[in-house]
């Protein structure tokens, strides 16, 4: 892994502050292109990459040192059963997918492309997941689909009622 974290330490310290130049639900943040186009260069001359590939209801971020192969990958949970003001469920995904992805390479290679507003945000409360959904979750899990890890990732995002939280245990003690 030294050639990996070297690298990724020498492009840290060349690769700038990533300005905010999109607007949108009244914030500003860096989008995608803005992103690639000031680090894919300097990926480039430190001799890394990275790929992000969708695998159920996760996004895989790896970077990669493309002499030696050496890698790191980090795995963020989309969230799912959201929904958008005037989105369709595909364009939610779409929206969702960008956003984490925007995260998550920044996450990953330590870049400054927004202000820190931790803490700033209003909690709310969990929403109710539906029948339907919920049995679709389980299901998964019961036929090999779904991890227990990534079902309880799954069933975090929902406040569940007794009925649900009774059949969970009855699944796997672990899940709750």
């Amino acid at each position: 892994m030294k050639n990996l974290f070297k690298a990724i330490a020498d492009f840290q310290q060349e690769v700038p502050t990533i300005h905010k130049a999109t607007k949108g639900y009244g914030y500003s943040y860096a989008d995608l292109p803005t992103i690639f186009e000031v680090i894919n260069p300097l990926l480039q001359k430190h001799g890394l990459g990275f790929m992000q590939q969708i695998e159920g209801t996760d996004l895989v971020t790896t970077i990669f040192h493309v002499e030696s192969g050496e890698h790191v990958t980090s795995t963020a949970a989309i969230p799912q059963g959201v929904q958008l003001k005037g989105m369709n469920d595909f364009q939610v995904l779409g929206s969702s997918v960008s956003y984490m992805r925007r995260y998550c390479i920044s996450s990953c290679l330590g870049l400054v492309s927004d202000s820190d507003n931790d803490c700033a945000g209003e909690q709310t409360k969990k929403q109710t997941i539906n029948t339907k959904l919920f049995q679709q979750a389980i299901d998964a899990y019961t036929e090999g689909k779904r991890t227990a890890d990534q079902l309880k990732k799954f069933l975090e995002a929902y406040e569940l009622n007794e009925t649900q939280k009774k059949a969970i245990m009855l699944i796997d003690s672990n899940l709750v």
